[in-house]
C-alpha cells in the first residue's frame, strides 16, 4: 500500500500543501476554520501520519523538550518532571528525561544527546553547571533554561525558588516552639558552595539561628539527599548522648529518613524531637506524623520554564526580570514540628 503524503491530503482537501502544513503544525500562519476542518477531515479519511523526522530536519527543531534532572527517583525531581511534562503538553510538546545522577560527565552526555536530537529547548536542573556543560551549551547555541539553581551563566535565563527565605521560615517556626536550637542536616562534601538549593537551605538555617542569637557551631551535619542514606546518618545522630531537640532537613526525603530512624530508636516526634523538611513532596502529608515542610507552586514553575525555553524572543530580548523568574516559598505546617 502506497504511503499517504501531504500532497494527497492537499488534493483531497482542495488546498495547498503549505496550508496542510499550517494545520498540522498549528502555524505559523492562521488557517480559516472551514479550511482547517477540510484538512482535518482529509487527514482522518486518508489516515495520514506526519513524518516527524523529516519535519525536524527541515525546521532543525523537533516537538521535543529535553529535561535533565539529578535523580528522578527522588520525589521532588519526579514531581517536577511530571509538572514539566504537563506544561509541555499544553504547548504541544513532549519531554525527554535524563538522569545525571549528580555526575558532571553524565550531565554533559545528556546535553550532547538531547541537543543532537534537535530538541526545541532544554530545561536543566543541575547540581552545579560545570565548565564542560556550559561549553556544550554555547557550542550548540542552545535554548536552555535553568531550574532549581542559578549559576551566573546562560544570560540569567532561569526559574528559581526563594530557597534561603523558605529555610528561614521553617527554622524560625521550630525556634518559636521554644527549642534551645535547631540542628541542620545539609548536603555532602560534593554539594557546591554557591548556587545550589541545598547550600541556600543551609544559609537560611544559619541566618534564622543567628538572628535568634543561637550558635550554629557543631550543629550542621552532612547527609546525602535521599531517605535511605539520611536514615543511616540519623541513626548515629539520634542514638548519641547529646539528644537533638529539633532538626531542619534540607530535603523532605532526608526528613523521611530521619522519621524512620526516630521510630526505630523509639524517639517520639514531635514530643522528643521536632522536625521540618523542605520541598513539600506529596508523601510529606502521609508520613507519621505528617511532615512540616516548605512548599512551592511547582506547576507554575514548570509552566514558566517551558514558556521561557520555547519563547525565544523573550529569552533574548526580554528584560532581566522577565528572563529570571523567582517564585516564593511557603511554610506548610503539619504535626512533626509540634503544631496541632
Amino acid at each position: 500500500m502506497a504511503k499517504v503524503t501531504r500532497d494527497d491530503v492537499a488534493r483531497l482537501a482542495g488546498t495547498s500543501t503549505a496550508v496542510v502544513s499550517y494545520v498540522i503544525n498549528n502555524g505559523p500562519r492562521p488557517v480559516a476554520p472551514a479550511t482547517r476542518e477540510r484538512v482535518l477531515a482529509a487527514i482522518k479519511e486518508l489516515g495520514y501520519r506526519p513524518d516527524r523526522v523529516a519535519q525536524a530536519m527541515a525546521s532543525r527543531r523537533t516537538d521535543l523538550i529535553g529535561l535533565i534532572v539529578p535523580d528522578a527517583r527522588q520525589p521532588f525531581f519526579g514531581e517536577m518532571a511530571h509538572a514539566v511534562e504537563q506544561a509541555a503538553a499544553e504547548r504541544g510538546k513532549m519531554v525527554l528525561v535524563g538522569n545525571s545522577d549528580y555526575l558532571d560527565e553524565r550531565e554533559v552526555h545528556y546535553l550532547r544527546a538531547f541537543l543532537g536530537m534537535r530538541v526545541s529547548g532544554l530545561i536543566l536542573i543541575s547540581q552545579g553547571l560545570s565548565e564542560n556543560a556550559a561549553a556544550e551549551i554555547e557550542a550548540w547555541n542552545a535554548r536552555v533554561v535553568l531550574m532549581h539553581e542559578r549559576p551566573e551563566a546562560i544570560d540569567d535565563v532561569a526559574v528559581v525558588l526563594d530557597d534561603v527565605g523558605g529555610a528561614q521560615l521553617a527554622v524560625r517556626h521550630l525556634l518559636e516552639h521554644g527549642h534551645p536550637y535547631v540542628a541542620c542536616i545539609g548536603g555532602t562534601e560534593e554539594t557546591p558552595s554557591v548556587g545550589d538549593p541545598v547550600t541556600d537551605h543551609i544559609e537560611g538555617w544559619r541566618r534564622a539561628m543567628l538572628e535568634a542569637g543561637r550558635s550554629t557551631e557543631g550543629r550542621l551535619f552532612q547527609a546525602p539527599y535521599n531517605r535511605y542514606d539520611a536514615y543511616e546518618v540519623a541513626l548515629d545522630l539520634l542514638a548519641g548522648p547529646n539528644r537533638l531537640p529539633a532538626v531542619f532537613c534540607s530535603t523532605d526525603d532526608q526528613a523521611i529518613g530521619v522519621l524512620r530512624a526516630a521510630r526505630e530508636l523509639r524517639i517520639d516526634v514531635p514530643g522528643e524531637l521536632a522536625l521540618a523538611g523542605f520541598d513539600n513532596v506529596k508523601e510529606a502529608g502521609l508520613t507519621d506524623p505528617p511532615l512540616t515542610t516548605v512548599g512551592s507552586d511547582r506547576p507554575a514553575m514548570a509552566r514558566a520554564a517551558v514558556d521561557l525555553v520555547l519563547d525565544d524572543g523573550l529569552r533574548v530580548a526580554g528584560s532581566r526580570r522577565e528572563r529570571l523568574k523567582q517564585f516564593p516559598s511557603a511554610l506548610v505546617v503539619r504535626r512533626s514540628c509540634g503544631c496541632g
